[in-house]
């Protein structure tokens, strides 16, 4: 903006009375996908934006002055979002991007707007490579937790029971590879513990004798998959006899949207009751739910709002919340940076006033970090009555302040493995012969044999990121995507 411009506004904000209903036309572009697939289609978000906007424009409020100027254009994971924004931005830059939430699109719709100066607020863009904003992302404020804010969870789990190892299993889709970067989250807070991960294709019959192999060398599962890929797993875990507290499983169930499948053991047939007891060792990690008046009414006003043609469509997700609030966050950000004598088009200021700060969400306490990402507040579920096979919440960890609140129903022995580490038999006094001196010292020497060896292969073993990658033909079918994440974004995880 010129100087003589940005004095204008300046004077204007110092000579106001301090009672003066600021105003400004904001431009809003909005990448949702039209493709009721996705959990945060247009069809799904589109009524909780405008109900924002409504909420903001109400008359007598702070920020009625603000007059949004809302666009929808539609996003197909790829390349859409960016095609649109250049288009629009010939005739008019916006100055509110919301979205995309598929990571390889956001990440160049994302980089753009960093170079132009627009802030981006979205519910997606959840991957680690995000969280980098001293360049391209730097205009990136993330409403939604995070995979690495999800996985802080399981670190400090890790820390308060003394875990020392896990197998990271996840379902690749090779399309928005959600479970991927989730994943890759839990991988960037624990990699100090000893982590091995097991990767299968979505379309590919999964190969259970060989995953149980890898299971059976650590203590803790973390999973993200389809809930029928979860049963699979549990119940030929079961069968080998894995659910007997030795080892700890965990689901991580994304989006807290039904559309993802509600995790149940329960399918009407002849494996359910053998379901049901392999259940009593699954945990799951969610986000934590909360309950206001509020937001009972906004979650009627969703399902008034959903499409008959469309299933969950009146449903409210993490995208559904996110995408209000980030409206919401705007707003504050804005009239702030207004007062303090900037204008809307000086995007860093309105981002630095959206950064370290906390306000009251539709649902709930909203904090941003210092880093533009939201803290992120979980639930952990866990099987309380064995025989009615029901879950409940038994715990949630805050993400603001790092701490757990154990609930009534937390049970410590479900959550502390047993039998990995029995105490050694006591030798007798009779042996055959030998006195017990010399006894002690071939066991001695025979346990510190035994050692070497173990150490020798679990440094081999343990220590060794077992990664399936694709082969090249698959590489060839999804170039666009290889591509995308060659250039868009850049991750430690691994070569995939």
């Amino acid at each position: 903006m010129p100087r003589s411009g940005a004095l204008c506004v300046c004077l204007l904000a110092l000579l106001s009375p301090a009672g003066t209903l600021l105003t400004e036309d904001v431009e809003v572009l909005v990448f949702l996908p039209r493709n009721n697939s996705y959990p945060f289609s247009h069809t799904r978000v589109e009524p909780a934006i405008l109900y924002a906007q409504r909420r903001l424009g109400a008359d007598g409020g702070r920020y009625s002055g603000f007059r949004f100027h809302v666009h929808f254009e539609d996003s197909d994971c790829v390349n859409d979002a960016l095609f649109a924004m250049v288009d629009r931005s010939c005739v008019r830059k916006p100055d509110l991007v919301l979205g995309p939430v598929c990571e390889y699109e956001a990440a160049a719709v994302v980089r753009l707007a960093s170079r132009w100066d627009i802030p981006v607020v979205s519910a997606g863009a959840l991957a680690a490579a995000f969280g980098d904003k001293q360049g391209e992302y730097s205009h990136l404020t993330r409403i939604a937790p995070s995979y690495v804010k999800m996985a802080e969870t399981f670190a400090a789990m890790f820390k308060h029971f003394k875990w020392s190892s896990a197998l990271l299993v996840y379902e690749d889709d090779k399309g928005e590879r959600n479970c991927y970067f989730t994943v890759e989250g839990v991988y960037h807070l624990i990699s100090d513990f000893s982590i091995k991960i097991y990767a299968f294709q979505q379309e590919v019959r999964l190969d259970t004798d060989d995953l149980l192999q890898d299971i059976v060398d650590t203590e803790v599962v973390i999973m993200c998959m389809g809930a029928d890929r979860i049963r699979e797993i549990m119940l030929a875990a079961h069968r080998r006899r894995l659910t007997n507290g030795n080892y700890m499983f965990f689901n991580v169930e994304l989006f807290n949207a039904s559309f993802y499948g509600n995790g149940s053991w329960k399918r009407g047939d002849k494996y359910d009751n053998d379901a049901r007891q392999a259940y009593a060792s699954l945990n799951t990690l969610t986000l934590l739910r909360t309950v206001k008046p509020e937001f009972e009414n906004f979650s009627m006003e969703m399902e008034k709002a959903g499409y008959h043609d469309c299933k969950d469509c009146g449903s409210v997700n993490m995208f559904v919340e996110g995408f209000h609030d980030a409206m919401l966050l705007y707003a504050i950000a804005l009239h702030e940076a207004m007062k303090n004598g900037y204008s809307k088009r000086n995007g860093t200021e309105v981002i630095s006033r959206m950064w370290n700060r906390t306000f009251e969400g539709i649902a709930g306490q909203v904090s941003i970090d210092a880093n533009g990402d939201r803290n992120g507040d979980f639930s952990l579920m866990a099987m309380t009555n064995v025989e009615a096979g029901t879950y409940e919440v038994v715990a949630n960890y805050f993400g603001a302040n790092g701490t757990f609140q154990l609930l009534p129903a937390f049970n410590t022995d479900h959550f502390t493995l047993r039998g990995r580490h029995r105490p050694h038999a006591e030798i007798a006094e009779k042996s055959c012969g030998l006195g017990v001196s010399a006894l002690t010292g071939v066991i001695v020497g025979a346990v510190l044999g035994t050692a070497m060896l173990v150490a020798f292969f679990f440094f081999r073993k343990n220590y060794k990121i077992t990664i399936v990658r694709r082969t090249h033909s698959e590489e060839c079918d999804n170039g666009k995507h290889r591509q995308l994440r060659e250039d868009s974004i850049r991750s430690n995880f691994s070569a995939a």
